[in-house]
């Protein structure tokens, strides 16, 4: 892990996964290592779920750190997968939950014909072992990966997205098709500002004047990926759309590669008020 950080600024994480999306922690476990990393705020941000809210919220409180409501909402541009963060939204909005339900429900067909075509193909995986590793998560693909590793089906996660379940691979199954403009519109309903997330990982930049006509609020300009050049780029496109700043590990796993962990990048306490701004100028 990074080292406490000793100074009077103050920093946050926003965009953490746990074990109710693709995220190997649990909702304590994250909390913990924010606080052992002197994180003044995080948010939550599992995929296509809000489940660890509100209880997270109640321990959060306890341990003095703030949470900031937040999800990780899959969608689509043509062949092109999306992710849209939005922070602050209520997470009890029957709107947004009704279509969350959708997509996790989904994500349970998607990953049954996944192991279908793995079977097709002779990889003996049982689905019965995939949902043991899920739980009552919201299912993806990781969890496929390590059902695999499970039955020593596999060498390594990286070897089941490279031949058998990554894009353009025999058993890939497309996720449930949504709009980005869709996404946004259902954070912004729920009280929330839609964010897009790690661009330079989706490179879909030429479409962001779009997204904000559309109702995109803010860029991830922060995350654990890219070279402090990409982050100047975005802040600079940030500037020329009059949109927010946010940033944040994108954590899911203390096996992750390099330095993605808890609290890097050392994203400052500022975007949190920018958020709350942003916000409190939607609901007025």
């Amino acid at each position: 892990m990074l080292p406490k950080d000793t100074g009077e600024a103050h920093y946050v994480d926003l965009h953490i996964h746990t074990k109710h999306s693709d995220g190997i922690s649990s909702v304590d476990e994250v909390l913990e290592a924010a606080l052992a990393q002197g994180l003044q705020a995080i948010s939550i941000t599992d995929h296509d779920t809000v489940d660890a809210y509100p209880a997270a919220m109640e321990r959060a409180a306890a341990l003095g750190i703030e949470l900031i409501p937040g999800v990780e909402v899959s969608c689509n541009l043509g062949q092109t997968d999306i992710h849209v963060l939005g922070y602050c939204m209520d997470t009890e909005n029957r709107a947004l939950r009704e279509k969350l339900q959708e997509m996790k429900d989904a994500r349970f067909v998607r990953a049954r014909r996944m192991v279908e075509k793995l079977n097709a193909q002779g990889i003996d995986l049982r689905f019965e072992t995939v949902l043991k590793v899920a739980g009552s998560a919201a299912m993806g693909r990781p969890h496929i990966a390590a059902a695999m590793m499970q039955e020593e089906l596999i060498y390594s996660v990286r070897d089941a997205f490279e031949r058998l379940i990554g894009y353009d691979s025999p058993a890939y199954v497309e996720k449930m098709q949504i709009a980005p403009s869709e996404v946004f519109q259902l954070i912004i309903q729920a009280g929330g500002v839609p964010v897009l997330a790690h661009p330079a990982l989706t490179r879909v930049d030429e479409h962001i004047p779009q997204f904000v006509r559309d109702g995109l609020m803010g860029i991830e300009v922060m995350h654990a990926e890219p070279a402090p050049a990409v982050e100047r780029f975005y802040r600079e496109l940030c500037g020329k759309h009059g949109l927010l700043m946010t940033g944040g590990s994108d954590y899911h796993s203390p096996a992750q590669s390099g330095r993605v962990v808890i609290g890097w990048p050392r994203v400052p306490a500022a975007f949190v008020q920018m958020l709350k701004g942003e916000r409190a100028s939607l609901v007025t």
